[in-house]
């Protein structure tokens, strides 16, 4: 990956940290980008040569001007996400809104930004971090599941738009993992997730970053509209 810029949304922390780390490694200059300027400038720090641009997902302003800052992008991996949990009987528009937005729409927007420089280089990695739940579903969280299901869509479609151009489009899937939003969960639903869990073990984020590294890389190139799980078998 030497010469290529890879961009991860939600890189301050968990699984976009992890990737940002992942890619990194593998020769890739990375540039950070996520809400908390704190986290993201300690989250750089920690990665040598990567740089790092405070964006909301949510803003289509701050889409255009983090990747205006940015510059050319080579790899994008749409990670961040946002959650408003509730039973769609209750669950009022804004809670909808805002999830779908930061997490579909703001996807597709920072999606639009590569495109361009990626068609006209006729090279492009696009990685969409969706969700187990995306296939499965998941009670009491209908818009988040409705985000991340339609990434896959999303991911299908573009595979199909950008082919021509060499550029692939990918989602993974992952499955419980190990960060810092599940780590609140009480310990008897963790539990019961584990038993559900084939391997027997909660994925890490360097799980999810591995499956990134390998789409992003030349070996992947034969590998586009796929939607690869990373869940130690809890779904199949």
């Amino acid at each position: 990956m030497t010469n290529r810029t890879a961009l991860v949304t939600g890189a301050s922390r968990g699984i976009g940290r992890a990737c940002a780390h992942a890619l990194a490694g593998a020769g890739a200059r990375v540039v950070l980008a996520a809400r908390d300027r704190a986290r993201l400038e300690e989250a750089s720090a920690a990665i040598p040569g990567s740089t790092w641009v405070e964006i909301d997902l949510a803003s289509p302003e701050s889409i255009q001007a983090a990747f205006a800052q940015a510059g050319k992008v080579d790899i994008l991996v749409n990670n961040a996400a946002i959650t408003r949990d509730g039973l769609a009987l209750r669950m009022k528009k804004d809670d909808w809104d805002a999830v779908i937005a930061t997490n579909l729409t703001g996807a597709f927007l920072a999606i639009q930004q590569v495109l361009h420089p990626m068609m006209k280089q006729r090279w492009g990695r696009i990685i969409n971090i969706s969700s187990l739940v995306a296939e499965a579903g998941n009670p009491g969280q209908a818009n988040y599941v409705a985000s991340k299901a339609g990434l896959i869509g999303l991911t299908k479609s573009l595979a199909q738009e950008m082919a021509s151009r060499n550029i692939t489009v990918n989602a993974i899937a992952p499955g419980f993992i190990d960060t810092d939003m599940t780590a609140a969960l009480p310990p008897e639903l963790k539990e019961n997730m584990l038993s559900h869990i084939p391997l027997k073990r909660f994925g890490k984020p360097e799980d999810i970053a591995a499956a990134v590294k390998f789409l992003a890389s030349e070996e992947a190139g034969y590998i586009t509209g796929h939607v690869l799980n990373v869940n130690g078998g809890m779904y199949m």
